[in-house]
């Protein structure tokens, strides 16, 4: 994957992060685009699951159910046990990245392997900290990929609907 400048924002909810993702997919963005990662299941008082038939992520639960709306808008739906982080469900292009730091052993200066896949699309180390410690606290990351234009049209619609908590540009 090439490394860009890949902005995130940070979410306090999962209703929070799927407005914005709702928001933008409305204004004609390309959703595709987006990489979400999250993870808050301790919260969950019921089971919870996913799981796939043919093509399709089925799920239950109540965090689960949104994971399963985001990953009928978003590419490359994947639920990981991580160390430090636990289990954390992600889509989009990030997923082929930490998929590819696994694969691949990538160390990056004692990183966990979201922290290398994260530097691998061109997030820098103190940035990196930053995202992992909100995951850790139960927030979710919106990444986006794109180009310039792209990337000011996003900043703008999340502006507009009130929905930008936290900015980051990589």
């Amino acid at each position: 994957m090439e490394k860009a400048n890949v902005p995130f924002y940070v979410f306090n909810t999962h209703v929070e992060a799927e407005d914005a993702i709702q928001s933008l997919s409305r204004s004609g963005f390309d959703v595709k685009k987006l990489s979400l990662i999250g993870k808050g299941y301790h919260t969950e008082e019921h089971p919870l699951g996913f799981y796939t038939t043919g093509d399709r992520i089925k799920t239950w639960g109540g965090t689960g159910a949104f994971w399963g709306g985001i990953w009928g808008l978003l590419i490359a739906p994947a639920v990981f046990f991580l160390p430090g982080l636990g289990l954390v469900a992600m889509a989009g292009p990030v997923v082929a990245a930490l998929v590819g730091a696994l694969e691949g052993a990538v160390v990056v200066g004692g990183l966990s392997a979201l922290g290398a896949a994260l530097t691998q699309i061109g997030v820098p180390k103190n940035q990196v900290i930053k995202y992992e410690t909100a995951l850790k606290v139960d927030k979710y990351v919106l990444m986006v990929h794109g180009s310039s234009e792209e990337l000011m049209k996003v900043q703008t619609v999340l502006e507009n609907s009130n929905r930008l908590l936290e900015f980051s540009g990589a």
